[in-house]
């Protein structure tokens, strides 16, 4: 139904999903929602020590014990150390896609005109992660910050490839973000990432469309169903939204319902999709499946634009950072559009959810530890925050979230609209407790293969949900994981 989830300002194209390589096997393409993934053949994780980097795919090595040193691979250094390094000066790299962090750098540098900063683009989200995984297990070439989603967070962190920030003082960062970002960057107790951004969900809604069909505005999920028959029944050209099959979508929506499918502790995992968020979320979406009420059309193709611009497209349940992709990418609606709160799965609940979203972290091998934390700390909790605030991000930071110049910004896409105001009270409202696995990166790719049939077949949601669980477990297994 929504495109996958993306940073603010990033690119209106569908990412793949993709697993990473185990050198030297090589990836095997498949296709995931229509766009090119790679899936890896599952492999028997090393026992004893070599456990705890088996984590998805054996994402990332153990780092080395033998580098020593202030800022060193190993040691997360001191709040006054990350001063001294600033103020002493020195190089750091950054591997992100993000753009507003080329303003992020020029205002980095003016600051700490002995700091020079390599801002590298070595991919998107998956291209970037296989990169990434390379440079660790050669050792070299590598970055000492990088730009990691918050579903991938997770294998690089009990792989040992990214730095617990504590030792820097992190931890004490934690009213500073809203619920969601930060829970996700807060991994087995210690802290490997701070929020870069973040996608409270809400409903955009053409209120052209519905105005002309006499539509409601759903505030349930069951309200969205009978407008979707209405919608269609009217004209059959016109769908409520268009759906797929999208990992993210799916499990956003479950997590808005309640759901916690994924328990992760350390390298005991469980996945269970017949929770009572699943149920609330296949109850109904396979009401909508199975009665054609959903456009079969792939989010961020010719046609998806398309549907959205004409109006046979009329919602999409996605995250904050989605209006820019409105401006640039269907200029040609601009007013018809609306935005409302995400539908509730029981009336009276403010419950919502996290769609997309990435943090920065500091790399374990990494020899300016000190000056990449620095760059963190400006880029995600400093002065860079506004920088990416004007360049189109949607924040992660509780104080620009509750800022009056911030709420009270008009859309003039969205008829002047105060969006930022129903997008701040969704990041208040995201339901905690939601964790991803530790190979979720594999785990969404397969998706499509399981799940993904109840779009195309007589599979159920269920039945794909079912799949999609048995898969993951077992390859969960085979990496070495205890599963359940």
């Amino acid at each position: 139904m929504t495109p996958t989830p993306h940073s603010p300002g990033r690119p209106t194209r569908p990412r793949g999903r993709t697993t990473l390589p185990i050198l030297p096997v090589l990836p095997i393409r498949t296709e995931h929602n229509g766009v090119n993934a790679l899936r890896v053949p599952a492999r028997h994780a090393v026992r004893g020590i070599g456990l705890l980097c088996a984590a998805a795919l054996s994402l990332t090595a153990c780092a080395s014990s033998s580098t020593t040193g202030s800022g060193s691979a190993n040691t997360a250094s001191s709040a006054s150390a990350v001063q001294a390094a600033l103020a002493k000066g020195g190089t750091i790299t950054v591997w992100a896609w993000e753009p507003t962090l080329k303003q992020v750098v020029t205002d980095f540098e003016a600051k700490y005109p002995k700091v020079h900063v390599n801002l590298v683009n070595a991919g998107t989200g998956d291209k970037q992660y296989t990169a990434l995984q390379n440079a660790v297990q050669a050792g070299n070439g590598g970055p000492d910050v990088a730009q990691i989603e918050y579903y991938a967070l997770g294998q690089f962190a009990l792989g040992k490839s990214v730095q617990d920030l504590s030792g820097f003082g992190a931890a004490s960062l934690s009213s500073s973000y809203s619920p969601g970002p930060w829970s996700s960057v807060n991994i087995g107790g210690g802290v490997y990432a701070l929020p870069m951004d973040s996608g409270p969900m809400a409903l955009f809604y053409n209120k052209k469309v519905f105005d002309k069909y006499g539509l409601t505005v759903p505030t349930t999920w069951a309200q969205y169903l009978d407008d979707a028959k209405k919608l269609h029944a009217a004209d059959p050209n016109a769908y409520i939204t268009n759906d797929t099959g999208d990992a993210g979508f799916t499990t956003s929506l479950i997590w808005q319902a309640g759901g916690h499918p994924y328990k992760v502790d350390g390298t005991k995992v469980s996945v269970d999709f017949t929770d009572a968020g699943s149920t609330a979320f296949t109850s109904t979406w396979q009401q909508l499946v199975s009665a054609k009420l959903v456009a079969p059309v792939n989010s961020w193709s010719d046609q998806w634009y398309k549907g959205l611009g004409d109006g046979t497209i009329a919602t999409l349940a996605s995250g904050a950072w989605m209006p820019a992709n409105f401006v640039s990418g269907v200029p040609g609606a601009s007013g018809d559009w609306r935005v409302a709160p995400l539908p509730q799965w029981q009336a009276g609940q403010n419950a919502s959810a996290e769609n997309g979203g990435s943090s920065l972290a500091v790399m374990k091998a990494s020899a300016n530890q000190d000056l990449a934390y620095g760059f963190l700390q400006f880029a995600n909790a400093g002065a860079g925050v506004q920088d990416r605030i004007k360049g189109g991000a949607f924040p992660a930071t509780t104080a620009d979230l509750n800022s009056s110049a911030f709420l009270n910004t008009a859309f003039p896409y969205f008829g002047g609209q105060k969006a930022n105001q129903i997008f701040a009270q969704s990041a208040k409202n995201v339901v905690k407790g939601w964790q991803y696995l530790p190979f979720q990166v594999y785990a969404n790719s397969i998706f499509n293969d399981t799940v993904g049939k109840a779009y195309v077949s007589s599979t159920t949601l269920t039945q794909g949900l079912q799949a999609w669980q048995d898969a993951s477990v077992k390859y969960g297994s085979q990496q070495g994981f205890t599963t359940g």
